[in-house]
């Protein structure tokens, strides 16, 4: 009969059981430790001096595995074979344990590793299945599939050596590694088991607890309560901190509250609530804590922990008195600029409210400042953090998307997800971002997508080709969050695609890579998600960020984000990091964002009443497509009265000198780009492949042969919607073009016919398209810049409208 056990403690017992009658034993742990192998070692002697076959597997990744754990097991008996996984890099992280006689077959798979630790105090889950002969036999097949895979050596003297040595050098590099496992490994041996603590006086408890498990305040949270002491000391009565994530913002709380009798603290989250009452009961044992929410209503305890949607609701919030609680605390401040916030922190009269956050700045441009009186008692962000050693340091790459961001219509603070969807859910998408993965990645992953529908399609993506997955959202009945998080925090999992469930009140410290797989839409948001890879961990050397970055809102601007520099000092593609962390950009993407920040425009005088109220909106003068997807006006308008939109920023007054100088020099040109006729979008096209060569060269001749790949991609490949422009049976066979077909009905159509049209600004002869106008290099960027700015309107706009008139 099956038998199914969840075993979340003392593992060893149950193994050592297990030992005991197998005669058939196999142990995959990625890590193994000195510890677990004195642990197991007398049992196996055992089992191997009786004949029992015994095989043992263990990694080499990290070199966390200690040599003298692979020495000790091989002292253990000479039948018990051993192998080494040598990852090369890649991550490792199975822990089985399988065992077998004639009559009973058991396998355990789970969190635990070979370390004492993990075999007996620590927090590990563990699932035993017994008499589940096709289970257990797959389990042992797919064992031995690893176990003599060709990335595996055999354990003798000679591969220990060069283990060591290996080790070694790994950990001179990183020489903080090895003394965290030590030392972790040591505090596990001297920490009494529950059974020895049951037998023991309770001053020896005592003892011990506070000798490892006392809780006080450390790093940025002293400085803190200073500066809170100060306010306190002034006669304030609100204060704001803002400390980066993983800083322990909510112990600061905790002992900040320690000056009050009675206390409510607020969030949005379940996971903040539970998890600040633990932390308030570590640091005030005597006090009681009550969960105020959808299912508890603990409204009498000495500290209340309320969910601000049930506390918002006007019989819960009339349960108390407005001055009921001396103390407020609302955390992750930065929501305190909500309807429900305002309307629980506008009844209640404390004699102190606390806004405690990581990230203040709302992108709904709400004051969160001004409830707290602008009183910023403490700041301390990721990156400070970082140079102190608080947090741990990232490598960020930026790896180009080339997503066209700018054909998807964006609702004023974000992209439409249904046109955003079309071109995220591709295999080829899918593809891309799995191996910019696998080329960068580590152990355990988040991944950050912009729907649930995004987060399920990559999941499935990845899980196809054999990595585990899963999708964790609000939809997700399948896996349990907290169980999803134990099984990445375990290694059972490669990664979690989310959408926005790990912002904010979910801390996974073994986390080290971190998958960004959406448009960055909110800074806020982003700065948040970044916290989440950069807490301190054992065997956490640094955290990865991948982040895609294509031409979408505010991609030119997130890399000031690791800027520790002053503030305003434009490094985009340059910031000054925090020592031991590292920027690479594709460079492509460096490219795009060389193009991204050239966009930046003078925010200047403003005249026509639409465009002044978008310029506010914008906080800077509106590019030509951002007025045509935003602006209350028609686009076409600015065209149609002015010539074209760079002639009305000059009527506006809206130019600087060298705009000024290079609008007069050229106008003839701007209005040409804007106003030539497109029945189709070719002409757009073959400029924008001429702008691709950027602002030097882009006003270069260029042949038809030179076009064509551009040309065939853009048209072809990018975008089903922009085929539109070839459903004239002429163009049916595009498809089947090879270059030099393509570049005939290049020549054919738009250069000639550009060429006979643009009154001696464009000339095409000998097969040579050639702008026939003379540029001063003093001129080159802007006149590179407006260029492309009308280039990518008129595309969008003959798209658009084409679109439109297909679904008419």
């Amino acid at each position: 009969m099956s038998n199914i056990q969840l075993i979340t403690n003392q593992l060893g017992t149950h193994l050592l059981k297990q030992i005991e009658s197998a005669s058939s034993i196999c142990i995959l742990t990625s890590f193994s430790m000195k510890s677990g192998v004195s642990y197991l070692a007398n049992h196996l002697k055992k089992a191997a001096e009786r004949g029992a076959d015994i095989k043992i597997c263990t990694g080499d990744y990290l070199y966390i595995t200690q040599p003298e754990a692979l020495a000790a097991l091989l002292d253990i008996h000479e039948n018990i074979e051993i192998r080494i996984w040598r990852s090369n890099g890649t991550s490792f992280h199975p822990k089985a344990y399988l065992f077998q006689n004639d009559t009973h077959d058991c396998f355990i798979v789970g969190s635990s590793n070979l370390s004492r630790s993990a075999l007996s105090n620590g927090i590990e889950w563990n699932l035993s299945v017994s008499n589940e002969s096709d289970n257990y036999n797959e389990a042992l097949e797919q064992f031995l599939h690893l176990f003599y895979a060709d990335q595996t050596v055999p354990l003798n003297k000679e591969t220990l050596e060069n283990y060591r040595i290996n080790y070694n050098a790994y950990h001179r590099k990183h020489p903080n590694l090895s003394a965290k496992w030590s030392e972790m490994e040591e505090k596990d041996l001297m920490l009494p088991s529950e059974k020895e603590i049951e037998l023991q006086p309770k001053v020896v408890v005592r003892e011990e607890q506070e000798a490892y498990g006392e809780i006080k305040p450390r790093f940025a949270q002293l400085d803190a309560l200073e500066e809170l002491n100060k306010t306190l000391d002034e006669d304030y009565n609100k204060a704001l901190v803002v400390m980066a994530t993983g800083l322990g913002k909510t112990y600061l709380a905790g002992f900040f509250a320690q000056k009050f009798k009675r206390v409510l603290f607020i969030a949005h989250l379940e996971e903040i609530l539970h998890q600040a009452s633990n932390s308030f009961h570590r640091i005030m044992p005597d006090r009681t804590c009550g969960i105020y929410n959808g299912k508890q209503k603990d409204g009498n305890a000495d500290t209340i922990f309320a969910s601000i949607y049930t506390l918002s609701m006007q019989r819960h919030l009339k349960a108390f008195k407005p001055d009921e609680f001396d103390l407020i605390i609302v955390d992750e401040f930065h929501h305190a600029a909500a309807g429900s916030y305002q309307r629980v922190l506008s009844y209640f009269r404390p004699e102190f409210l606390l806004g405690i956050t990581a990230t203040p700045d709302r992108n709904d441009n709400k004051d969160v400042y001004a409830i707290c009186d602008g009183n910023v008692a403490f700041r301390l962000d990721f990156l400070d953090a970082i140079e102190r050693k608080w947090l741990a340091p990232f490598k960020y790459f930026g790896v180009y998307d080339d997503t066209d961001y700018s054909q998807i219509t964006w609702l004023g603070n974000r992209y439409d997800e249904e046109e955003l969807l079309q071109l995220q859910l591709r295999d080829d998408m899918a593809e891309k971002i799995l191996q910019a993965w696998l080329d960068k990645k580590q152990t355990r992953t988040i991944g950050f997508c912009s729907s649930i529908r995004q987060a399920n399609f990559l999941s499935t993506y990845f899980n196809s080709k054999g990595f585990k997955t899963v999708a964790l959202h609000s939809k997700q009945v399948d896996i349990g969050r907290q169980d999803a998080i134990q099984k990445l925090a375990g290694g059972e999992l490669d990664v979690i695609f989310t959408v926005d469930l790990f912002n904010e009140g979910v801390d996974i410290p073994a986390v080290d890579t971190l998958l960004f797989v959406r448009p960055t839409e909110s800074l806020t948001v982003f700065t948040q998600q970044i916290g989440r890879g950069l807490r301190l961990y054992e065997s956490k050397s640094h955290c990865v960020v991948i982040d895609l970055i294509g031409n979408y809102r505010n991609a030119d601007i997130k890399l000031s984000l690791f800027d520790t520099s002053e503030k305003g000092s434009n490094r985009t593609l340059e910031p000054m990091l925090p020592e031991l962390c590292d920027l690479n950009l594709d460079v492509q993407v460096i490219n795009l964002l060389q193009e991204m920040t050239k966009k930046k425009q003078p925010r200047k005088e403003k005249l026509l009443q639409d465009y002044q109220e978008l310029k506010l909106e914008l906080g800077r003068r509106p590019t030509y497509l951002e007025l045509h997807l935003r602006g209350a006006a028609d686009s076409v308008q600015y065209k149609q009265e002015f010539k074209s939109y760079h002639g009305f920023l000059a009527w506006a007054d809206e130019l600087d000198e060298s705009e000024k100088r290079v609008y007069s020099r050229y106008k003839d040109w701007f209005i040409e780009v804007e106003r030539t006729g497109m029945a189709k979008s070719y002409k757009m096209v073959v400029l924008l492949a001429m702008l691709e060569r950027g602002p030097k060269r882009w006003y270069d001749p260029i042949t038809p042969e030179e076009a064509a790949p551009f040309f065939h991609h853009y048209l072809m490949v990018k975008e089903h919607r922009k085929r539109i422009d070839f459903s004239y049976k002429a163009s049916k066979k595009l498809w089947d073009y090879n270059e030099a077909g393509v570049s005939s009905l290049i020549s054919r159509m738009p250069m000639s016919k550009w060429s006979g049209s643009s009154k001696g600004l464009i000339s095409f002869q000998d097969d040579i398209f050639k702008l026939e106008v003379n540029v001063d290099k003093e001129d080159e960027n802007i006149l590179y810049e407006w260029t492309k700015e009308v280039c990518q309107y008129r595309l969008h706009w003959h798209f658009e409208r084409k679109g439109n008139s297909s679904i008419n």
